[in-house]
């Protein structure tokens, strides 16, 4: 099946004729691996065409070589789900802005670790353990202490940020932005400031800086990051971006489309500042709604479900990739802009979605013909669940996008100016040409799927060969240089990628 095609002005339209005949006829798969609450009772499976083309399998592999193992880690309390049982649930890789090789792993049960090459991890501080008993990890794909971004000049302030979760019963704090109805989890941003930023430990102040209250155990702040392209002196330094998704409710409800709630939003703040409401923090005067009526002046783009992962593209237009978790078929990656609607729920991926269908199994449907009116943003590359015909629709087939990275290195010239991404369930590794990642353009990307090779052994691998497990929870880092680095919960691995084998992609 082809591509989607798409006008390129005003807004696009994703589905060709052939494409949508083939939507309203088809029917759906699976909640993704990250996705939502208990499903409701099954109704048959039906056979399905797929609703976009598979990945294209490369010539092009890359060779990875182990870089670094993290010690196993409990969540707190014992968890139940099968999916939390994991060797070390590191969640990223970034190098420290202070030139010193240090690389900053943060693991979901609460410890954030420092690496350097051809050293041991080693731990930095104790997020878990600065928070206990209200930090909570144990229930939730998500929850735990979940990402780590430190300021451009940490090498002189020492200042960096992080992200954790904390049971709503186990606190008298209150959310600062309005909560979820029923809240049950709290997402807290701390800012914390080391008194000597080159200590191999952490020893130092901290401070809240922004709590928000979810409903549900998925979907929570994802990810915080500072863009590294930004100079001093220019409006983006030192602004803090959070990826918030909808709590799981937004397949339910309208608030990922509500300006007036940070559920489903990538926010940007000041963490400097002081004007917000809790005057911890600033909003930044360029931020798309600061000042409107009824709005979060903290809002940068809306209509998320899931915003796992996002990089900026460090060469190039310096362009911000996001790649977002859809709900039963779509896996995305969007490059996001100041004031975007990706559509969430009334959009997934390039289609409708049909909150409640007359069947369950039929929740995609065609875009309308006015749909350029309505101002949505759609994905630069997508790909869909691909799940065999007598799949059950409500079941999880497990898939779900891992973001990454464009690759702007020295060391894979055959890389250069590819987003590198995968599956983060089945490990897979996928990569499009940045250049057809248009927004504006007829049709999406194409995704490639690369070969995996072990670099100590020569041979072609998978992920879930180098991870031990079927569920490789894959996760992506980069360094200061832009060399790229697989990571795997199953074993709690990482892998640098150190080279290429066969040619280019086409």
């Amino acid at each position: 099946m082809p591509l989607p095609t798409r006008r390129k002005k005003p807004r696009p339209r994703l589905l060709a004729p052939a494409l949508a005949a083939a939507v309203a006829a088809t029917a759906l798969l699976t909640a993704p691996a990250e996705a939502r609450t208990e499903p409701a009772a099954a109704p048959a499976a039906a056979p399905r065409d797929a609703l976009l083309p598979k990945p294209v399998p490369a010539k092009l592999g890359l060779v990875v070589e182990e870089y670094a193992q993290f010690p196993k880690s409990e969540p707190t309390p014992p968890p139940t789900d099968p999916r939390l049982m994991r060797h070390a649930r590191i969640n990223a890789l970034a190098e420290l802005p202070d030139g010193s090789g240090r690389k900053a792993v943060p693991d979901l049960n609460g410890k954030l670790y420092l690496v350097e090459d051809g050293a041991q991890p080693r731990p930095y501080l104790d997020v878990g353990a600065a928070f206990a008993p209200r930090f909570f990890s144990g229930q939730g794909l998500g929850q735990g202490f979940g990402y780590a971004a430190f300021h451009p000049g940490f090498a002189d302030n020492g200042i960096f940020y992080t992200v954790h979760t904390e049971l709503a019963s186990a606190t008298d704090e209150e959310p600062d932005l309005t909560p979820q109805p029923n809240t049950g989890y709290h997402g807290i941003i701390t800012e914390w400031t080391a008194g000597d930023p080159a200590a191999g430990t952490f020893s130092g102040s901290r401070r809240e800086v922004l709590r928000l209250g979810f409903n549900g155990r998925i979907h929570g702040i994802q990810q915080i990051a500072f863009n590294p392209n930004a100079r001093p002196g220019t409006a983006d330094y030192g602004k803090l971006y959070l990826a918030v998704g909808d709590g799981g409710t937004g397949v339910r409800t309208d608030e990922p489309q509500n300006l007036a709630l940070p559920h489903g939003k990538l926010l940007r703040i000041d963490p400097r500042g002081d004007d917000s409401a809790n005057g911890a923090y600033g909003i930044p005067a360029d931020n798309p709604f600061a000042g409107r009526p009824g709005a979060l002046g903290e809002v940068y783009a809306y209509g998320f479900r899931d915003p796992h992962r996002f990089s900026w593209d460090t060469g190039g237009e310096h362009r911000l990739y996001l790649g977002h978790i859809g709900e039963h078929a779509i896996e995305s990656v969007y490059e996001v802009r100041a004031g975007d609607n990706l559509g969430w729920s009334e959009r997934e991926g390039p289609f409708v979605f049909d909150k409640d269908p007359a069947d369950p199994c039929d929740a995609y449907k065609p875009l309308p013909p006015d749909d350029d009116t309505y101002g949505y943003t759609y994905p630069v590359a997508a790909y869909d669940h691909d799940p065999p015909a007598d799949w059950n629709c409500t079941s999880d087939i497990g898939r779900a996008v891992s973001g990454g990275f464009v690759y702007r290195g020295a060391e894979l010239r055959k890389l250069r100016g590819t987003y590198v991404f995968g599956d983060l369930v089945d490990g897979r590794v996928f990569a499009t040409r940045s250049a057809e990642m248009d927004r504006e353009a007829a049709q999406m990307a194409t995704i490639h799927q690369l070969r995996l090779y072990d670099a100590a052994t020569g041979e072609r691998v998978t992920a879930p060969d180098l991870a031990g497990d079927t569920r490789v929870d894959l996760r992506f880092g980069q360094d200061t240089a832009g060399e790229l680095y697989l990571l795997a919960k199953a074993n709690g691995k990482v892998w640098k990628v150190t080279g290429t084998r066969g040619p280019a992609l086409p």
